[in-house]
């Protein structure tokens, strides 16, 4: 697959946008990222080895074929909201998570070599709903009080 900015496709082509609409909120973003993985749940994807032991510079510009990120980068409508490439600083950066948020979906030491792409929806879920305040304390409680 060629990597093309959202620049360098409108050199080539027509790319239309609805000025109407109204710019994806990271939560739309999210859940379209979601989708796009569960549509083919049994796809084999690649994770990104140590991300947490790499520098910042290096982790940013970590990218692999056939990953999380790049089923959401040969999205046009997420390209089209801005997405410029399919590296991991440039994901961080698009869906508006943390570096933990996004080793969590698609680090080698949590899946191996490879994750399936429903596995990654599910991850990517999860990145997107707000955690409870107060911890785990909180929530038992909740649950318990009903």
């Amino acid at each position: 697959m060629k990597h093309t900015s959202l620049d360098e496709l409108q050199r080539v082509a027509l790319v239309h946008t609805d000025p109407a609409q109204e710019p994806m909120t990271r939560g739309d973003r999210l859940a379209r990222w979601a989708e796009l993985l569960e549509k083919r749940p049994h796809r084999v994807l690649s994770t990104f080895p140590g991300t947490e032991y790499q520098t910042v510079e290096a982790r940013d510009a970590m990218r692999g074929d056939d990953s999380p990120i790049s089923v959401a980068f040969a999205d046009p409508v997420l390209r089209g909201e801005g997405m410029r490439d399919d590296t991991y600083g440039e994901a961080k950066r698009f869906f508006e998570i943390s570096d933990w948020q996004l080793h969590d979906i698609l680090c080698y030491c949590h899946y191996g070599s490879t994750m399936t792409a429903d596995t990654a929806a599910k991850r990517v879920r999860a990145a997107a709903t707000p955690k409870t305040p107060g911890g785990l304390f909180n929530r038992v409680r909740q649950v318990i009080s009903g």
